[in-house]
């Protein structure tokens, strides 16, 4: 299932709905990437409020998302990782060291804000 795209100013917003297949999450990446050059965004948010599992897969390929959006000079900041997702994530050593993250959507788009304003 296609994950929608939504253009917010200067951002994207990336909206999962639904458990990722590894086709639907290598789809995602190319959307991103082609929607970052197309709009010149500035920032994208990617939203997994929906997902109860993340993979070691889907995390590495967000993780991926992150850096290749940030060679591109987008900055990406992922929401809404529900509790028991973020415990399973430490506990199997996985995480977004090196990525922002954020409660929510209001939250992410305030750290955007804040990057992008400069403040």
């Amino acid at each position: 299932m296609a994950v929608p795209i939504l253009k917010q100013g200067p951002f994207l917003i990336a909206s999962i709905q639904s458990a990722l297949t590894d086709t639907d999450v290598l789809q995602l990446r190319d959307d991103v990437m082609a929607q970052v050059t197309r709009h010149r965004s500035k920032g994208i948010i990617v939203d997994v409020t929906s997902l109860d599992v993340m993979d070691s897969f889907v995390s590495r390929s967000l993780r991926g998302i992150a850096m290749m959006t940030r060679l591109r000079g987008a900055e990406t900041v992922i929401v809404g990782i529900q509790p028991e997702v973020a415990f399973a994530m430490v506990q199997l050593g996985m995480s977004f060291e090196d990525v922002q993250t954020a409660l929510d959507l209001e939250e992410g788009l305030a750290l955007l804000e804040a990057g992008f304003l400069g403040t």
